[in-house]
């Protein structure tokens, strides 16, 4: 399935999308950002984020950036006025969070996705939305696809849910294309949250990692690379009014990536387990079958891969 690191270096910009002007929501926070990036050499780029989350640095300089909320006409109106495509990042991604401030997860992730799919009718732009794999919920069977049953447990899947649907809604009802694509464990560079951002933490402050439960619990883990590339083929496709997978198709044991990271700093990093989380999914794992035929999507970052890029910048910068 995937080709050797150096070859997936450079993220190719389809030619429909060059030379168009872009609109990345939550271009300072961590997927968005890197989207940008990889637009700003082809296209008119502009970013909005609110900063919430995300970081003024992150955002490229040939960007045209606005701070501010996408629920704000007087933000969102101008970002969005002659746009061709919009890649929409933006939202409040904690679970936790979520479930501590559901209102404000609803406003931020329901209210705003409302917003620019509206802005983009408006504009005649097509939209490639953010999901996520909170949406299904616990799996009945893995992989996971995507007429699986939804049945999300927390106010951040509620809200993701939502968002598809109205994603999707939005294409079959008024004409709108649209593509959501469902995100499951994205790591990389910048990232702030997470496991793999967790674990690399603890070995830069040389402490042991620690994992939840006896870590038989698995995730398909995604490079942020790949994921750029989904949302690039997913503003070029035919397929659109759908939701599609991104992911790897490949399960990894928590204990198994601990072990990896582990080895790849030296082998000498000590790995200790705590108390399983209340209500931890027992595994998850993308069929990403459709994005593979609809989308040409093939994951090109094996994940010991990017976990040894990873640690090198993290070894660097201590």
């Amino acid at each position: 399935m995937f080709r050797d690191r150096d070859q997936s270096d450079s993220i190719s910009i389809p030619d429909p999308i060059r030379g168009s002007t872009v609109l990345v929501t939550g271009g300072a926070g961590f997927v968005g950002s890197h989207l940008a990036h990889a637009l700003a050499d082809a296209c008119t780029v502009r970013v909005v984020d609110d900063l919430s989350g995300g970081d003024r640095t992150r955002v490229p300089r040939e960007a045209t950036f606005l701070e501010g909320d996408l629920r704000d006409t007087a933000v969102l109106a101008p970002a969005a006025e002659g746009v061709d495509y919009v890649f929409h990042q933006a939202g409040l991604v904690s679970v936790p969070e979520s479930v501590e401030r559901p209102l404000e997860s609803h406003e931020r992730n329901v209210d705003a996705t409302l917003a620019v799919l509206e802005a983009a009718r408006e504009q005649d732009a097509r939209v490639v939305v953010a999901s996520s794999a909170a949406v299904y919920g616990p799996p009945s069977s893995v992989p996971i696809g995507e007429d699986d049953p939804t049945d999300p447990t927390s106010p951040y899947g509620v809200d993701k849910l939502a968002a598809d649907h109205y994603t999707r809604l939005y294409h079959g009802r008024y004409g709108v294309e649209t593509v959501a694509l469902r995100y499951f464990n994205v790591y990389g560079p910048g990232q702030d949250s997470g496991v793999v951002n967790a674990f690399l933490d603890r070995i830069r402050a040389g402490e042991p990692l620690i994992v939840e439960g006896d870590g038989e619990q698995t995730r398909d883990f995604v490079h942020v690379d790949d994921v750029v590339r989904a949302n690039l083929a997913a503003a070029t496709t035919d397929g659109v009014g759908r939701a599609y997978n991104v992911g790897t198709g490949e399960a990894t044991r928590i204990d198994e990536l601990a072990a990896t990271i582990s080895e790849l700093a030296g082998g000498d990093v000590p790995i200790e387990h705590t108390a399983p989380r209340p209500e931890d999914l027992e595994d998850s794992c993308a069929d990403i079958s459709r994005a593979k035929t609809a989308l040409s999507f093939d994951p090109t970052v094996a994940l010991e891969d990017g976990l040894a890029d990873l640690l090198a910048v993290s070894v660097a910068r201590q």
